[in-house]
């Protein structure tokens, strides 16, 4: 089984696809990358259950946690797992609640605002305009749950949404973790070196390098530069709103590294939070299959248009 949305409950899905792969009608992911609902962000539609509108930050990372321990139930045994996943601030109104912002499905160019959902419920621990951290909560959590807790990566946004704050920087940056099932895992850093910037060859051998008189033996030889480096854990991808989606969606640039790195061409791409389908149109496009889960059926058309862009990569 393969280039498929399994709809319904990822939780549910999930362990589906476990019992597919058990019985041999489906194939294990060779990696994870996805982007999972905000901590109480946006309505996203279907069940009053989802991920994403529960009371306190603590149920939220909890629930999370249980998807992705069925992510490494289906994983291959060197998969590894990507994640963005951004923060939020606590805004306190008593009796007060403010609804979450209804996620569509739309022909408009528009976005959503980023905006704090103010709760009308106390949470114990936070103190009002409290950054809330909940990255970091998720990563701890995993690694207490089993993963290996590789890297953060850092995305930087030159486009970030405009705030209307005077205490505090306009919040520019999202994580992305690297996670792993094991010890060992695949990872292909020669697919994804930048280029190093052409220094030439230089001679060591004088100025500061030469000790004359100091009784010191001088760097010898030549040194020279080398045309790429290791790729750096800081990400600079401009946010790109796709207009078919009334939402944000995370811009394709961000996720092609994650997928040329944790996999290789005909592997199978895991999202447990397809929404519109980015994961599986740059997996298609670099040669890789999918396999993603979604709540909402509504974005069945969606993924499928964004999907058929792609034209059919030719095998090397």
């Amino acid at each position: 089984m393969r280039n498929t949305v399994l709809f319904g409950d990822c939780r549910d899905t999930l362990k589906t696809l476990n019992a597919q792969i058990t019985t041999g009608i489906a194939e294990r992911p060779r990696m994870c990358v996805t982007s999972p609902p905000y901590y109480g962000l946006r309505d996203y539609g279907g069940e009053d259950n989802q991920i994403g509108q529960e009371q306190t930050p603590e149920e939220f990372i909890e629930n999370l946690v249980e998807v992705f321990r069925e992510v490494r139930n289906v994983l291959a045994d060197d998969g590894t797992c990507w994640v963005n996943l951004g923060d939020s601030y606590y805004n306190y109104r008593p009796g007060r609640g403010q609804g979450l912002v209804k996620q569509t499905v739309s022909n408009t160019k528009q976005d959503l605002p980023d905006v704090c959902p103010r709760r009308g419920n106390r949470l114990e621990g936070l103190k009002e305009k409290d950054l809330i951290g909940i990255p970091w909560m998720f990563a701890f959590a995993m690694r207490a749950d089993g993963w290996y807790l590789r890297q953060d990566i850092i995305w930087h946004k030159p486009n970030p949404m405009p705030e209307s704050v005077r205490d505090r920087c306009t919040k520019s940056h999202e994580y992305i973790f690297l996670l792993s099932k094991n010890r060992k895992y695949y990872y292909n850093n020669e697919a994804i070196k930048e280029p190093a910037k052409d220094w030439g060859t230089r001679d060591r051998t004088k100025g500061k390098y030469h000790n004359e008189g100091t009784g010191l033996q001088p760097h010898s030889g030549l040194t020279k530069s080398y045309p790429k480096k290791n790729k750096r854990s800081v990400w600079s991808v401009t946010n790109k709103p796709y207009k078919g989606a009334h939402f944000a969606c995370y811009p394709p640039d961000l996720i092609e590294p994650c997928i040329l790195a944790g996999s290789e061409e005909k592997d199978i791409v895991l999202d447990p939070f397809m929404g519109s389908g980015t994961t599986a149109m740059v997996a298609k496009k670099l040669g890789r299959d999918y396999i993603g889960c979604e709540l909402n059926k509504e974005y069945a058309s969606l993924q499928s248009d964004r999907i058929s862009t792609i034209p059919q990569r030719l095998p090397i």
